[in-house]
């Protein structure tokens, strides 16, 4: 079982930054694949960005490359995801995700354990 619990949301103004995190517990960190998803009111959940367990490999969707960067750090079983430039259409609650990597599947998912989420406002 891995537990997992984001942190770093808030309410801030287009073309700001906040970063992300989500820090791991209850099995071995370096061995899973971590992805950050978001939900934005009356939408589906989306992929946003992942990074895999060997090799560290990143995964963008085009809607933020180029604007956000996601990071693992294994000493500390926390992921992060760094956020610039930021726009309205980011506003949603974000989520962190986690699977064992040996798995080898598709980044964008599916994933088996998730936080709880933060809530990202961005106002124009």
């Amino acid at each position: 079982q891995v537990q997992l619990v984001e942190s770093g949301g808030g309410l801030v103004q287009a073309g700001d930054s906040l970063r992300l995190s989500c820090a791991a517990s209850g099995r071995t960190f370096s061995s899973y694949d971590m992805g950050w998803f978001r939900q934005a009111p009356g939408k589906e959940r989306e992929f946003v960005a992942a990074t895999r367990w060997i090799g560290r490999s990143t995964y963008y969707a085009n809607s933020v490359k180029g604007r956000f960067t996601i990071s693992r750090d294994n000493a500390r079983d926390t992921v992060y995801l760094q956020m610039n430039s930021l726009e309205p259409e980011d506003t949603a609650v974000y989520y962190c995700a986690a699977r064992n990597g040996a798995l080898a599947l598709a980044m964008t998912g599916p994933y088996n354990y998730w936080g709880q989420g933060t809530q990202v406002t961005v106002s124009s």
